[in-house]
């Protein structure tokens, strides 16, 4: 297809160092699952404790009876989806992904016609970010904007199939990489992004090894991908084309994507790969190259802001059961039982808190985001004492980031930027044997640590469902010119995300949200301070 440089575009050229990891960046003054501090102008009302969704990148002054507007005009603007016609003067040509071959030509069986069937997607369908009007920023998990919690519409692009594309399929080159950590569904998803980029037509697709490092590597080559080869890659866990931390310079890696003709870039990883993607997709701009740059949420952690879940969360949280029942029936077989599990959450207690309320056998939860003591009249040693003396055993569960500041830090950092934390987990085991052992009560401590067993599995049936949708609406994304974004889900709807909007901090556990209340109650722990 011909096309033409626009000579107006405006483009960044500002460097992102992504290989630091945005998941160790701290949140101002609070840990709400998406938080930014809530600052409000002065006015006559005294401002609530408050957050919000993102930080508004205008100032806003709530006397001003069109804050509500301008509100949204910003909104609007740091939403809208960044695309290849910003850089391009392209005509769309009609799709090439179409379901009706596999329907009767005279219609389906409720006879409507086939020229009225319908499966696109409109570019002005939208889905709400949020659906809670809250009455008061004082309810449980209130996320509001102004000091009256006043109901603001945040409206994000649907994802799907466009009737219209701008890539002729043939004549494309698409590649795709993971990176970052193992994930339950990883194979999932290239399976399905394979799948539907041949439904469009592609022929030509590669997989990149072993992370962001399959760009610049000697000896690693690209892998030639087809139906036929993925169609089973499924069936096991971990990555078939290999995963990896870190990576090479923007630059580098661009001078590759450039030099190996890629027309398309599918990037499977957290939010330290997500904001490699992310200043990949500038750089490619910066050139003005005609390249879509799509990711796919992948963490266990579900530590990606605006998202309702990422892809290997839910399969984390089933396989965590089991180390948790082992747990249970090695402290509940043993005299003055204690069962201690390590599970992961480098930034949030998602897993430890869904693992706890799902399992109903966890007696105590500690998480990131909320602070606890180990010693003392409130602190966790002294309630296991109580537990062991009314119940005669108990479990704990504990996520790898939770009590950070009560261990030495380490200093040191992965290859991906990542601080290395100190093993919270062995600390604990240690603290725990001491402690009874000095007060003269028996106590018989089991540890379990199942990192790499819980993210190495299979997805399960919830995971690979997400996975295959997530997979497919990149895909489809990349076709409408879509560059930048990544494939989510929000609100139980299928939505494309600026990239830019999900990087800027980790999403975190809410201690004020119902779930971390619900946990609270089924764990039926004090608080620890």
């Amino acid at each position: 297809m011909a096309f033409a440089l626009k000579s107006s575009g405006n483009f960044c050229s500002t460097q992102h160092q992504w290989l630091h990891s945005t998941r160790d960046r701290s949140l101002s003054g609070s840990s709400h699952s998406n938080a930014k501090e809530c600052t409000f102008k002065k006015t006559n009302r005294p401002a609530p404790l408050c957050v919000k969704a993102t930080s508004t990148k205008v100032e806003l002054d709530f006397n001003d009876p069109s804050w509500k507007q301008k509100f949204q005009e910003d909104w609007d603007k740091r939403f809208n989806l960044p695309r290849i016609t910003d850089i391009y003067d392209l005509n769309p040509r009609p799709t090439t992904f179409s379901l009706k071959k596999n329907r009767n030509p005279a219609g389906d069986e409720n006879g409507t016609p086939m020229d009225k069937w319908n499966g696109y997607v409109d570019n002005d369908d939208r889905a709400l970010l949020k659906v809670i009007k809250y009455a008061s920023p004082n309810s449980a998990g209130a996320e509001c904007i102004d000091p009256d919690c006043s109901w603001v519409e945040q409206w994000v692009h649907r994802a799907g199939p466009r009737k219209e594309i701008y890539y002729e399929p043939e004549e494309v080159k698409a590649a795709i990489v993971t990176c970052g950590g193992l994930c339950p569904g990883l194979n999932d998803v290239i399976r399905q992004i394979v799948f539907t980029l041949e439904t469009y037509g592609v022929k030509n697709i590669v997989g990149i090894p072993f992370g962001y490092r399959g760009f610049f590597e000697k000896g690693l080559k690209e892998m030639p991908l087809s139906r036929h080869l993925v169609e089973n890659i499924n069936l096991a866990g971990g990555s078939f084309l290999g995963v990896s931390r870190g990576g090479a310079k923007t630059s580098e890696i661009v001078d590759s994507i450039q030099a190996r003709r890629i027309d398309m870039l599918f990037v499977l990883g957290g939010n330290g790969t997500h904001a490699g993607a992310n200043a990949i997709h500038e750089e490619c701009r910066k050139r003005k190259l005609k390249v879509s740059v799509v990711a796919v949420p992948k963490t266990i952690d579900n530590d990606i802001l605006l998202m309702d879940k990422t892809f290997g969360f839910d399969t984390a949280v089933e396989e965590a059961q089991r180390a948790i029942n082992s747990a249970y029936i090695e402290a509940r077989s043993a005299y003055h039982g204690i069962g201690l599990v390590k599970l992961m959450g480098r930034s949030s207690g998602f897993i430890a808190m869904h693992a706890s309320l799902s399992s109903g056998q966890v007696d105590v939860c500690l998480i990131p985001e909320v602070p606890f003591t180990l010693d003392g009249e409130y602190g966790v040693l002294r309630h296991l004492e109580h537990l062991l003396k009314t119940k005669g055993f108990c479990v704990v569960c504990v996520a790898e980031a939770a009590g950070q500041d009560l261990l030495q830090k380490s200093g040191a950092t992965d290859a991906s930027g990542n601080v290395i934390f100190s093993d919270i987990g062995v600390h604990m085991q240690q603290k725990i044997k001491i402690h009874f052992k000095d007060i003269g009560v028996p106590a018989d401590v089991k540890y379990i640590d199942p990192t790499y067993m819980v993210r190495a599995c299979r997805a399960n049936a919830s995971d690979a469902i997400l996975c295959t949708v997530l997979g497919q609406n990149a895909v489809h994304g990349a076709f409408a010119g879509f560059s930048g974004i990544t494939s989510c889900i929000c609100n139980t709807h299928y939505v494309y995300l600026p990239i830019t909007e999900v990087i800027t901090a980790p999403k975190r556990v809410n201690p004020n949200s119902r779930m971390w209340h619900r946990c609270l109650t089924s764990t039926g722990q004090p608080d620890f301070h």
